[in-house]
């Protein structure tokens, strides 16, 4: 995983350091590099955007992934966390176009997708991503979640500051945001052990909803939803798959292996959370049967009524 943060300021600076000291609370999630930018811009009205990113190398691992990145051909800046499953057919449909990239990263695809088809290209995207981008030319600020919320990003909005990261404490540890606690939130933890999204425990603290783009400009933000699943059935069931065009139960061994050959795109290793228990062994399962072999990592419990140890052994 990694980490990003940004600071949006209107008419005002941010403030002296507190772009890095939210970049580094973010180390956690980003070990092996990191880096930040301050934009400025003087109309229509003097706005400052600091972007920050932490990151875990998974795809380039070469300094040409580095972030925060630009593109060089429209301005645009991009902080980014998550993983681009299909980016290399995407890259190959955008060197079609005539798009010449630097590097072999997933970052710059999306950036290059987004300067070739806009805020559509959040439609072609497979895979689990939460970035944030700033549109120079329009002067705006674009964050994106992917559809099923698997990256976590949150926001805060006060007059003068428009603020997001991947972590809630790290928003706090700007010190721009009041410490307040949220009476949804705290009774939806109290209720359910968690706080349901898109409230947190945070006063004033929300997270973008799954398949969401919001977009700031000019001082007001807009939220627009681009993906839910409901839509994606009805699309679903107008394909030819079987007599009601629903996809029947053979076909489901084949729908399960593209999903997860297709999370095998890195640059590392790829490893498999093993528990024992149906799912994950029915991933570990996939991965054999097509001849790839991963490290299994499981977590054993003493007590015997939790341990699935002689489930995951047997599997493993």
């Amino acid at each position: 995983m990694c980490g990003i943060i940004g600071i949006l300021a209107r008419k005002i600076p941010i403030p002296s350091g507190v772009l890095e000291q939210a970049t580094r609370s973010l180390a956690h999630r980003g070990p092996d590099d990191s880096g930040t930018v301050i934009i400025r811009e003087t109309s229509p009205e003097p706005v400052e955007v600091g972007l920050g990113s932490r990151r875990l190398a998974i795809l380039d691992l070469s300094p040409l992934g580095h972030q925060p990145m630009q593109d060089p051909v429209t301005g645009n800046w991009i902080v980014y966390n998550g993983e681009i499953y299909n980016f290399r057919e995407l890259r190959e449909e955008l060197e079609a176009a005539g798009v010449e990239f630097q590097s072999h990263s997933d970052t710059e695809v999306i950036l290059a997708a987004y300067r070739v088809w806009g805020e559509s290209c959040l439609t072609r995207l497979g895979g689990m991503f939460a970035f944030a981008l700033w549109d120079a030319p329009r002067k705006r600020l674009l964050l994106a979640r992917d559809p099923m919320g698997i990256k976590p990003l949150y926001y805060h909005q006060s007059k003068q500051t428009f603020i997001f990261a991947s972590e809630v404490r790290t928003l706090l540890r700007t010190g721009l945001v009041p410490r307040k606690a949220d009476p949804t939130g705290v009774l939806s933890y109290l209720a359910f052990g968690s706080v349901y999204e898109p409230w947190t425990i945070v006063e004033g603290v929300m997270a973008v909803p799954p398949g969401h783009v919001l977009t700031v400009e000019n001082g007001s933000v807009s939220s627009r939803e681009y993906w839910n699943p409901l839509q994606s059935l009805s699309r679903a069931e107008a394909e030819p798959r079987s007599g009601n065009g629903i996809a029947t139960a053979d076909q489901l061994p084949a729908i399960l292996r593209d999903a997860v050959l297709s999370h095998l795109v890195s640059d590392v290793p790829v490893g498999v959370f093993l528990s024992g228990g149906i799912d994950s062994s029915a991933l570990v399962a996939v991965l054999s049967h097509n001849g790839v072999r991963a490290n299994t990592f499981s977590l054993v419990f003493q007590e015997e009524e939790f341990n699935e140890g002689q489930y995951s052994r047997e599997v493993a």
